[in-house]
């Protein structure tokens, strides 16, 4: 049996940062991962270049049942250190919209980097490593695998969440937890796409592929950026972002016009253009196709001179707040993290270890802190990572 000061199970952003911040501090690291690639869902993020962190980046921009868990991690390794580092090995990157940090080039290049740190702090990472047993000792912890079997003083859980499976995502840092006594709370997929009932997607799916800026609104929040409609329902960043905060059952509230007065400028066109068709007018401030598709989905129709005043407020109040019931979501297949997890009530926040279990740390996604879409997820990766590499 070999023996290693740290094992840190999961080669993702978050287990690769903590194996290489523990590595540069003398301790002897093993990093196992099931699969046979090293950082997948790294490689798959924001499109093939890794939208790696978020310049606004700050703890409301979490969710989770303590919200000021994140807190210090956080403020510890801000974006700033991990620019820095991209910086260092030469990345470059771009600003895309709202602080968000893209790779000129590719995702792979985070990948190498993390890997060419563990390298120079002289990490040991052993791919298709599915560990299959993990037993408390008096020194800390044994464990089985494929690869053969394992002893550590302290081991770290960096599995993931249940998002993108076919990016190996796994139950195995929630099984682990529920092993050594630590609660779960409910998981659900998060910045994901909604799904609609079929009668309304028959009405909607010649939209497909179509998108407009509008406010998303659920529960109290509410996000202003682009909606996709699909050949399933809705997505874009606005739904994405919103989805963290719906629930089954719950209404959605859609704004088209979250910058117009949408009545007062019917009343001008109306005056403007009284021959005009409706959807003719709608189609000045979205797609004609979107216009003409939603003017007939919401019972609107004739000329601008034949719609009074009460017909107009009702149009803008109609394209201004429009309610549905989403009839789900699609699910982890394609949602990019996974909200609930791991509850932090039993983890500190300085170091990620578990309090009841000396020695059991847990860091990333599997840990209930869900981030809003644009990179603010890999941050929690980087700086949970760091928080518990600085430790262990």
């Amino acid at each position: 049996m070999q023996s290693y000061d740290v094992i840190i199970i999961g080669a993702g952003a978050s287990g690769l940062m903590c194996a290489a911040t523990a590595g540069y501090r003398g301790r002897s690291v093993l990093v196992l991962e099931r699969s046979n690639k090293i950082g997948r869902k790294i490689l798959m993020s924001g499109g093939g270049r890794c939208n790696f962190t978020n310049l606004h980046n700050t703890a409301s921009n979490f969710l989770s049942d303590n919200p000021h868990f994140c807190k210090s991690a956080l403020s510890r390794y801000p974006v700033s250190a991990f620019i820095e580092l991209v910086e260092r090995h030469g990345i470059d990157y771009h600003e895309k919209t709202l602080g968000q940090l893209f790779c000129n080039e590719s995702s792979k290049q985070i990948v190498d980097m993390l890997l060419t740190e563990c390298n120079w702090a002289g990490v040991e990472i052993q791919s298709q490593a599915d560990v299959t047993q993990i037993q408390r000792e008096s020194t800390g912890f044994s464990l089985a695998s494929s690869a053969g079997r394992f002893s550590c003083t302290s081991l770290v859980i960096a599995t993931g969440g249940l998002s993108i499976p076919n990016g190996g995502a796994t139950d195995f840092a929630y099984r682990v937890a529920e092993q050594f006594g630590l609660q779960v709370s409910p998981l659900a997929a998060a910045l994901v796409p909604f799904t609609l009932q079929p009668q309304q997607l028959d009405k909607l799916k010649q939209l497909s592929g179509s998108s407009h800026r509008v406010t998303a609104a659920v529960n109290g929040s509410a996000f202003t950026e682009q909606m996709l409609f699909t050949h399933r329902g809705l997505s874009g960043p606005a739904i994405l972002q919103v989805s963290s905060y719906w629930s089954p059952g719950d209404t959605l509230t859609v704004n088209f016009f979250p910058e117009t007065d949408l009545l007062t400028e019917l009343k001008q066109q109306r005056e403007q253009r009284p021959k005009a068709e409706l959807s003719s007018v709608m189609g000045q401030w979205m797609s004609r196709k979107m216009a003409q598709v939603l003017c007939e989905l919401f019972g609107f129709s004739g000329s601008m001179a034949d719609l009074s005043n009460d017909r107009l407020q009702q149009v803008s109040e109609t394209f201004s707040g429009w309610q549905l019931k989403p009839s789900g979501t699609e699910g982890y297949r394609t949602a990019e993290v996974t909200r609930g997890g791991i509850g932090t009530a039993q983890v500190s926040q300085k170091t990620m270890q578990a309090e009841a279990v000396e020695g059991l740390y847990f860091i990333g996604e599997c840990l209930d802190v869900t981030g809003h879409l644009g990179g603010h997820n890999f941050q929690w990766a980087w700086a949970s990572g760091v928080a518990a590499g600085e430790v262990v």
